[in-house]
């Protein structure tokens, strides 16, 4: 489960790692409020589950409760990335020196705990590690005897942390590792982490995914998922429980198995195309469930073509191909379906589809002729 930024400096706040003061808004009117009882400058800050937010112009500062104000009116309804503003959070505006980048997430290679620090923060971690690996400090953690203070002066010292920074940021990879196992959390993030003029060292962003399968030791959390389901595709497939997430383009994919949804997220980049979500409707499906999947997929206005790619294993493809049609007499759906069937009872589902399917839903007998017509039909829609 993931957090918005917000939610997570409110946990971090409360394992002690240091954040600007701020407030949650979702009006522009309560943007002026809180800005008022900041005080100063303020930046407003569009809360979205997706990064390039300051590049979209979903991050600004104000100078003034009116210029709050202004900037929230601007940015709330945004659309970015395919994730629509619906709040901003406002916070006191930062003087800083530089920037850092601190995570811990869990290697599952390894089976630990990574912890990795960096003095190149502000930007995408990824790109550091590809054009300058030796900026970035990594360091395993035996889940035995946990993070100590040596390992956090390690870090420091191999990321090269400036001098004046260094007791600060040994003291916020504490808390931060402490964070990430007494909330159960798979990643907790802070890119950038500033140093500031006053000699502070404060978690200016926070990224936080939670354990799902923990939420029965955190009752807490239910009011955290229920917070962060506002777009209404994730919150019908959270309602109907399916697997579900939004992407950025336009190629809606169906599959059955988590594995077999990624491996079509790929085949479908390499084909030119950009995948609009994932959704596994399970192993196991059966008609009344590929109707759910369909229903949550059909609803997004972003979709200009569906790929339905099942592999029929414990699923027949005939269920799904008859579940398929259900779906579609149900949503009275227009726009392009291509469907891929392989497996038990590929043939009879194939032969309902062409026999029983309207002129949109064409089949495909491979993964990549499948990929490449769904994305030449959204192209063309």
């Amino acid at each position: 489960m993931d957090l918005f930024e917000y939610q997570g400096k409110q946990l971090f706040a409360r394992h002690g790692i240091p954040v600007p003061s701020g407030e949650v808004a979702e009006t522009p009117a309560e943007a002026r409020a809180a800005a008022e009882r900041i005080g100063g400058k303020v930046v407003v800050k569009a809360q979205v589950q997706v990064g390039g937010r300051g590049k979209a112009g979903g991050i600004k500062l104000a100078e003034n409760p009116d210029e709050a104000e202004a900037r929230a009116g601007e940015i709330l309804g945004m659309d970015i990335k395919g994730h629509t503003v619906h709040r901003v959070w406002i916070e006191a505006a930062s003087e800083i020196v530089k920037e850092y980048y601190a995570s811990v997430t869990f290697d599952r290679g390894e089976k630990k705990p990574l912890v990795m620090l960096s003095a190149m923060g502000g930007v995408d971690i990824e790109d550091v590690a590809h054009n300058n690996p030796d900026a970035l400090a990594k360091l395993h953690v035996d889940p035995l005897t946990g993070f100590q203070q040596h390992h956090a002066r390690w870090l420091v010292y191999t990321a090269k942390i400036d001098e004046g920074a260094q007791k600060g940021v040994v003291a916020i990879l504490e808390k931060l590792y402490q964070a990430f196992i007494e909330l159960d959390a798979t990643l907790v993030e802070i890119n950038p982490l500033i140093w500031t003029k006053s000699g502070d060292v404060v978690a200016l962003d926070a990224k936080v995914s939670l354990d799902g399968n923990a939420m029965f030791r955190h009752p807490d959390y239910t009011e955290l998922r229920e917070s962060v389901t506002d777009d209404p595709q994730e919150k019908m497939a959270h309602d109907r429980g399916v697997t579900y997430v939004k992407l950025d383009g336009d190629v809606g994919i169906l599959g059955n198995g988590a594995g077999l949804v990624m491996s079509t997220l790929d085949v479908v980049a390499l084909a030119g195309g950009r995948p609009a979500n994932f959704l596994d409707a399970g192993g196991g499906s059966k008609a009344d469930e590929v109707v759910t999947a369909l229903e949550v997929l059909l609803s997004d206005p972003k979709v200009k073509s569906l790929l339905v790619n099942i592999f029929g294993g414990i699923t027949r493809c005939d269920e799904v191909a008859n579940g398929l049609l259900t779906a579609l007499d149900q949503t009275k759906a227009t726009l392009p379906i291509v469907v891929r069937l392989d497996g038990t009872n590929e043939e009879e589902g194939r032969k309902i589809i062409a026999e029983r399917a309207p002129s949109n839903v064409v089949v495909e007998k491979t993964m990549l002729s499948a990929a490449e017509r769904a994305v030449e039909l959204a192209k063309g829609a």
